[in-house]
């Protein structure tokens, strides 16, 4: 059977099953199974499936539609930064809003090696992302979860970035080994009580460590920027990714921690995603 018959016969039962994106999501999961490209069996009608190809599909096929399991889940891939990062349900999948982030702090920093910790690295993106563009920089990737660590050291390895980051294991109050330039942050920021709120596939699938922030969502954030005020130098900027609407909040645990905050960064729907700060002892 040509991929091209079993898209239609593949988005045609997503469609049913009320999957908003069931082109795209059928696209990428032929691809996965056919190890091509989706320009490739888009532009080429006579490539051919085996039936073990087929099979997989389908099974994939039914997961989305049925279980709403995310396709980053079923295909263990996302993109992120131009990359393709192994994901699992023992990690957040990357999500566009960091990619904003991403891209401020290279701008800014393009010019300067930073000493950078990734506080939460999940998957590793935002770290791995940074050194593939701030070519002489290192870091340390801290992560609660040994079972994301695994992940992250992976997708390090991949991207030959494994020798300039230090992997570690513990909590972030109980950290306090180095001094850094630069501290960047996607910690879970959900409110415990909104999380039954969430699509099926996030609430579901998604590692409900890297979504809960505790009874307001701040928990684990007040966390971040205390133990930043102790182990940035003097000046070193904070990067740190909030939930929409915790703008305010968030801004007053900051200054109360010594933070100046330098620049708001604003989502597609312009909401305030990020905020990067400066911490000034002085």
């Amino acid at each position: 059977m040509t991929p091209n018959k079993l898209i239609k016969k593949g988005s045609n039962f997503l469609k049913k099953n009320k999957i908003k994106s069931y082109i795209i999501d059928t696209e990428l999961l032929i691809s996965s199974v056919s190890g091509k490209s989706r320009e490739k069996f888009l532009l080429n009608s006579n490539l051919k499936m085996n039936q073990t190809q087929i099979r997989s599909f389908n099974n994939l096929i039914i997961r989305r539609a049925l279980r709403k399991e995310p396709i980053a889940y079923l295909t263990n891939k996302k993109e992120f930064w131009s990359m393709n990062f192994n994901v699992c349900k023992d990690v957040l999948i990357p999500r566009p809003e960091t990619e904003i982030l991403v891209e401020k702090v290279v701008r800014l920093f393009k010019d300067r090696n930073p000493f950078i910790l990734d506080i939460g690295t999940g998957s590793g993106c935002i770290i791995i992302s940074l050194l593939q563009e701030l070519k002489s920089s290192k870091g340390v990737a801290l992560d609660i979860s040994s079972k994301a660590l695994k992940v992250a050291m992976k997708n390090s390895n991949i991207y030959n970035t494994s020798k300039r980051i230090k992997f570690v294991n513990a909590s972030i109050s109980n950290f306090d080994s180095f001094k850094f330039d630069l501290i960047v942050s996607n910690p879970p920021y959900i409110a415990r009580h909104q999380l039954k709120n969430l699509d099926i596939g996030i609430k579901k699938f998604e590692p409900k460590l890297a979504l809960d922030g505790g009874n307001d969502g701040l928990d684990v954030m007040r966390k971040v920027i205390y133990k930043s005020r102790k182990i940035l130098k003097n000046n070193g900027m904070l990067a740190i990714e909030i939930g929409n609407g915790q703008y305010r909040k968030v801004s007053q645990i900051l200054k109360l921690n010594k933070f100046k905050e330098k620049f708001l960064i604003h989502d597609y729907k312009d909401n305030i995603r990020c905020i990067l700060s400066v911490l000034n002892h002085y």
